[in-house]
């Protein structure tokens, strides 16, 4: 896999190294960047799902009034 250098704020990667409870800015950034993608796949397929119950909701034609 190809690697990918990028310069960050240490402050910025110390927080997430705490917050994560890793040892490694490497680890901790990676971590927050597979987390980020798999929360944007979770919430692809809620509005996935939903889009598709939606779809499948029968409509009822309404009842003559008067």
């Amino acid at each position: 896999m190809a690697k990918v250098n990028v310069s960050l704020d240490a402050e910025l990667v110390v927080d997430v190294m705490v917050l994560a409870g890793v040892g490694s800015p490497q680890d901790a950034v990676e971590l927050v960047v597979r987390d980020y993608i798999a929360r944007g796949h979770r919430t692809e397929a809620r509005v996935e799902r939903t889009d598709q119950n939606l779809r499948e909701v029968e409509v009822r034609p309404q009842d003559p009034q008067g």
